[in-house]
């Protein structure tokens, strides 16, 4: 992989690593459940974070967030949103909504804004952040797959940035969905589609 990362100039984006996703007890454990262990994703995640962190990358957690009056202002609400409303997925100040604990921010990350659709540019202070933090490069991990991850990713390039996808960082509800991502939309979106230890490896070999 000939792509470098340098440390000025990039940043980590961790999508929605939500207690109610990565949870045993989450409330869309039970459908993301079979993914998350066949992609043996937290532990991938896990790998990630703490190499990033070990290589001074910014890491800018993205995280879903919806309350009673979210979509207040929206005609036609997606089923999807609306079963989420329903039953409080990603609710906040509640549990779900919460960082996973074992991928929760340290001091000195940066958390946005809460997105309440796919795409956590909308109504959030994402691009604000990566302006504030003189960022270039966006590497995309988390869930899902093909929902909020490529989403991400597709505003960004839309906005200009360089768009990384990790293949072995991100999971989706089904193989079909995961497979279509990682095949499909992240070398259409992408201008790197690529693995955790190629990414951590090139940043590396990048000084500060």
């Amino acid at each position: 992989m000939s792509e470098k990362y340098a440390l000025d100039e990039t940043a980590l984006l961790l999508v929605d690593v939500l207690n109610d996703f990565l949870d045993e007890n989450g409330k869309l454990a039970g459908r993301i459940g079979p993914m998350l262990e066949k992609t043996d994703v937290i532990a991938h995640l896990s790998r990630l974070v703490a190499g990033a962190r070990a290589a001074g990358v910014k890491i800018f957690y993205v995280p879903h967030g919806l309350h009673e009056h979210s979509f207040d202002d929206v005609k036609y609400v997606h089923p999807n949103w609306q079963w989420a409303i329903e039953n409080k997925v990603f609710w906040k100040g509640e549990w779900g909504a919460d960082f996973y604990p074992p991928l929760a921010p340290h001091d000195g990350d940066v958390i946005i804004s809460r997105h309440r659709t796919f795409d956590s540019f909308v109504n959030t202070d994402m691009l604000e952040k990566l302006k504030e933090h003189k960022v270039q490069k966006v590497v995309l991990a988390g869930l899902t797959s093909h929902t909020c991850v490529e989403s991400a990713g597709r505003h960004a390039l839309e906005e200009g940035y360089h768009v990384t996808f990790l293949t072995d960082a991100v999971a989706e509800f089904t193989e079909e969905a995961h497979n279509a991502a990682l095949t499909l939309s992240y070398p259409t979106f992408g201008h790197n589609v690529t693995t955790i230890d190629e990414f951590l490896a090139a940043v590396e070999a990048v000084p500060a």
